[in-house]
């Protein structure tokens, strides 16, 4: 049991994560704000695919400056996408359910599904997009 309070410690208790994080919020207030005026004009579904990728393409540019510190580069672009596959699912899955099954506001939805997968999304990045392998 120590070895795994040890291990999330050290995962999750580090400044990359609080940076990750915070550079998150960003992320989900610009996703949320550009999902939210856009369903004025299009579907709450398809505004909130498009608030998803400009809210990727800041989460991107920010964490590669500020939580990695690595240089711009179209694979790692494709990498960090890849990465962000499991979240974008199960985040489009809480919309889909809060939203179009139990009839929530398109608002909760969105905040809600912002909510899950950081822990997730931050090791795939942390490992597999940037290749990191210590704190």
């Amino acid at each position: 049991m120590k070895a795994l309070f040890t291990t999330v410690k050290n995962l999750f208790l580090k400044k990359d994560f609080i940076l990750f994080v915070a550079i998150g919020g960003v992320n989900t207030l610009t996703s949320i704000v550009v999902s939210y005026l856009l369903s004025d004009w299009f579907n709450p579904n398809v505004s909130y695919v498009i608030g998803y990728m400009v809210g990727f393409m800041v989460s991107y540019l920010l964490n590669s400056f500020f939580t990695f510190h690595e240089a711009l580069s179209f694979g790692k672009l494709i990498k960090y996408a890849i990465a962000t596959v499991p979240n974008f699912l199960i985040q489009n899955g809480v919309v889909i359910l809060c939203y179009n099954i139990l009839g929530w506001h398109k608002l909760v939805a969105y905040v809600l599904a912002a909510a899950i997968g950081v822990p997730v999304t931050f090791l795939l990045q942390k490992f597999f997009t940037f290749g990191k392998r210590k704190g």
